[in-house]
């Protein structure tokens, strides 16, 4: 195990507020905007979930790293999380299965974190407050420095980061002897939703993020997937335009997360950057179409606006939040194209989603319609 000394370290907000802890992970400096999940599990799925580039994680459950690292619970290539605030931070772990502790974890993938804080207080205050950048540092400590470096991060309002974490070269998933061929366009797709097609039958080829529809077609598939991501929707205009031109193609098509977002900005729905987000293993969605509840595993800091959603004459919803009403899943009348907010391939999180998978391969098939 890799030696590990708790120095001092600062957390600063964009607003002022200070939380002093102790150094983890790597020794040094990391930006990103602030914002919390309030999973119980899965903290390894949350790190290296592409949605969360750019931003700094809090955990609200009180122990991190206490059941280790294991290699299988990855969802991309390396950690993508800007940093990590935490309470407990534990080096020594339980689980036979995993391979490293946490901190081994971090020093190889360089991520800076801060633990020892009152994530509780620093969670009430994000409620209240909003999002917003913060600043952690374990090398330097003083405030006006800190402040200095923090004005010049950007706000995730504006921001494209979908081409940052997508693939850079097209690849394949699943069985080339499959029944259906899905096109996949990678805005920071996680690989449990490629598992989740490869357990259907399905071949999946992975595009990345500015792949034009054409290029797409020549895999000739029986539907397109737009993936999760990270950034702003309202800054991907070349998404939009692809996913324009799916619908014009009369191609089936399932979007989940940021692509529930894109295709509600193709059919002129516009996008807003929330207050907080959604975050977490446990928020509940109401199907209205099937008129049943679902417990969903949720990652988003955008959504499509409400008012413009129940104005268009273009989709319909299919699935709302019964904590806040937003919009939660749409389809669009007459195309054979649908999409949710949360994510159903829940990895971590309840199962209740996974149907979602099914209905596109009947969007596909034929066996279903609307």
């Amino acid at each position: 195990m890799t030696n590990y000394t708790k120095l001092p370290a600062v957390l600063l907000l964009a607003d002022g507020t200070v939380f002093h802890g102790k150094a983890a992970g790597k020794i040094g400096t990391t930006t990103g905007e602030i914002c919390f999940n309030t999973g119980m599990t899965g903290y390894q799925e949350i790190f290296t979930d592409p949605s969360y580039f750019g931003q700094i994680m809090v955990t609200t459950n009180a122990h991190i790293g206490n059941y280790g690292i294991h290699k299988e619970e990855i969802e991309s290539g390396s950690i993508k999380i800007a940093g990590l605030v935490c309470k407990n931070y534990n080096i020594l772990y339980s689980r036979k299965e995993a391979s490293e502790s946490i901190q081994d974890y971090f020093q190889n993938d360089n991520l800076v974190a801060i633990s020892d804080i009152d994530t509780r207080a620093l969670v009430r205050h994000i409620r209240d407050k909003g999002a917003m950048n913060a600043i952690i540092s374990s090398e330097i400590t003083d405030l006006e420095t800190l402040k200095s470096m923090l004005a010049e991060v950007p706000s995730m309002e504006g921001l494209e980061l979908s081409s940052q974490v997508s693939t850079k070269e097209p690849y394949y998933y699943g069985n080339p002897e499959g029944s259906l061929r899905v096109a996949v366009l990678d805005l920071g797709i996680k690989k449990n939703i490629l598992r989740n097609f490869d357990d259907r039958g399905i071949y999946a080829k992975v595009f990345p993020a500015k792949t034009p529809f054409t290029e797409m077609e020549e895999f000739q598939p029986n539907g397109y997937f737009i993936s999760n991501g990270p950034g702003d929707p309202g800054a991907m205009p070349y998404a939009v335009e692809t996913f324009r031109e799916i619908l014009a193609a009369e191609k089936p098509a399932f979007g989940i997360c940021l692509g529930h977002q894109l295709l509600a900005e193709a059919n002129g729905i516009g996008t807003m950057k929330m207050f907080n987000g959604h975050r977490g293993l446990n928020h509940p969605v109401k199907n209205v179409v099937k008129n049943h509840c679902e417990v969903t595993s949720q990652n988003h800091g955008f959504g499509v606006i409400p008012d413009e959603v129940r104005a268009s004459d273009k989709v319909e919803i299919t699935h709302v939040n019964l904590n806040d009403q937003s919009i939660e899943g749409i389809r669009v009348k007459g195309k054979p194209a649908f999409s949710v907010q949360y994510h159903p391939e829940s990895s971590p999180g309840p199962h209740d989603s996974r149907y979602l998978f099914d209905d596109f391969v009947d969007l596909m098939t034929g066996k279903l319609s609307w």
